[in-house]
């Protein structure tokens, strides 16, 4: 295989949704801080949605993004908690994944902090070719990526079952 053809992790994205401000947002701030080993960022909405009492670019949630060698070794956590099984559903058709962990206290070592309370998340698997991309962000001469480069759903499956041994049930 072309070495610049070859698929490989762009990012690991975890998400938590509170959907409010305030001690909840801290808390979850918190459980992702010590999970990850990174600071969250937070999450503001989009648009007010009067019945939850949300505001337009109120915070609602935290997320953190990694990249490289610490998303693989958050992704392996994260894929012990699940049993290393994802179902075939949560790939979408340009090769990404996600998943859901409903409770932080699944992970190794973590235990139920009263005080914090539950907390689940949402992993985002974003996989990349090593090379091509460059020619959607460059300033001059920007084009579409060619279908060639894009990394089709089967190609995905195919990665984490290999590098993860991660079994997709269909």
């Amino acid at each position: 295989m072309n070495q610049m053809q070859e698929i490989i992790i762009d990012k690991v994205v975890v998400n938590i949704g509170v959907g409010q401000a305030g001690d909840r947002l801290t808390k979850a701030a918190k459980v992702l801080e010590m999970l990850t080993g990174h600071k969250p960022t937070q999450t503001l909405a989009k648009k007010s949605v009067r019945d939850f009492n949300i505001r337009k670019r109120l915070p609602i949630g935290v997320k953190v993004t990694l990249r490289k060698d610490d998303a693989v070794n958050f992704l392996n956590k994260a894929l012990y908690v699940k049993d290393y099984k994802i179902p075939d559903y949560s790939f979408d058709k340009h090769g990404n994944a996600y998943f859901g962990i409903s409770d932080y206290t699944d992970f190794k070592g973590m235990k139920y902090d009263p005080d914090i309370g539950i907390f689940g998340m949402d992993v985002a698997i974003v996989l990349k070719r090593r090379g091509g991309y460059r020619i959607e962000k460059r300033k001059i001469g920007k084009k579409t990526i060619p279908s060639s480069i894009r990394i089709k759903k089967d190609e995905a499956v195919e990665f984490l079952e290999k590098n993860f041994k991660v079994s997709v049930v269909r």
